[in-house]
């Protein structure tokens, strides 16, 4: 089970919102790198970075900080990065910097097109990140909700070739109120790629009913707020997670 630390970025600091709202934000460090430095010590094998600035702006806006997160962490560990990301030259220039996954979001949903490109220009670094609220696709920052259903452009992204999808609740997210483990197992149960859990991670037991599910499809999970408010402490959940599925 993968934990992921997450670093939401906006204006080059280290943040995190409350179900995506940009008014509603804390700043958790003025140095994403030295954060990022301090995860992969902690015992991260991933990181997900959030260009927030980005997302809302729909194109990159935190590069630098990006760059510095990337030369922090050196070759340790495989990073992953949402965005603003809308073309396959932005693709294609994450990852000549050393990002390991680019995930899209809004703009897999708007322009399934454009994603069948981008897994055939760079098959094994597309992650799609599908954020939901009762089950419907949200879009734009999670400001829109669309009609699609979760598990229907689950399989519509997997037959295009995505390496995996990060599954948000955003009726949860930020809010420390648990993982939706249900609606997160039941897309695993319906695709052959991973499944990433993200949004409301609060404690140990999320962490242990993730591990119990983890043969289902679930492939890891992002952790936000609750490792940093202290509600968690990543490094004993990360070594709970190994000890559980080792």
């Amino acid at each position: 089970m993968l934990l992921i630390p997450a670093i939401d970025l906006k204006d080059g600091h280290c943040v995190r919102l409350q179900q995506g709202d940009m008014k509603l934000v804390t700043t958790f460090s003025e140095e994403p790198a030295v954060m990022a430095r301090s995860w992969v010590d902690k015992g991260a094998r991933r990181l997900h970075l959030v260009d927030l600035n980005g997302a809302f702006a729909g194109q990159p806006k935190n590069e630098a900080a990006i760059r510095k997160i990337l030369k922090a962490v050196g070759s340790e560990v495989d990073v992953q990065l949402g965005g603003g990301i809308r073309d396959l030259d932005t693709i294609e220039r994450y990852l000549d910097i050393g990002l390991r996954y680019v995930i899209i979001g809004t703009a897999a949903v708007r322009n399934p097109g454009f994603l069948q490109d981008a897994c055939t220009a760079f098959g094994g670094h597309i992650i799609v990140g599908l954020d939901a609220k009762d089950g419907k696709v949200a879009t734009d920052g999670w400001s829109k909700l669309t009609r699609h259903g979760v598990i229907d452009m689950g399989k519509k992204f997997e037959d295009f070739g995505v390496e995996s999808i990060i599954y948000t609740d955003i009726g949860r997210d930020g809010m420390l109120s648990g993982i939706n483990i249900e609606s997160t197992v039941r897309l695993a149960q319906a695709l052959t790629i991973p499944v990433i859990a993200s949004g409301g991670l609060s404690n140990i037991a999320d962490i242990e009913a993730l591990c119990a599910v983890e043969e289902e499809g679930v492939e890891g999970v992002i952790c936000g707020r609750a490792i940093y408010s202290g509600d968690l402490d990543f490094e004993k959940a990360q070594e709970r997670a190994d000890e559980l599925n080792g």
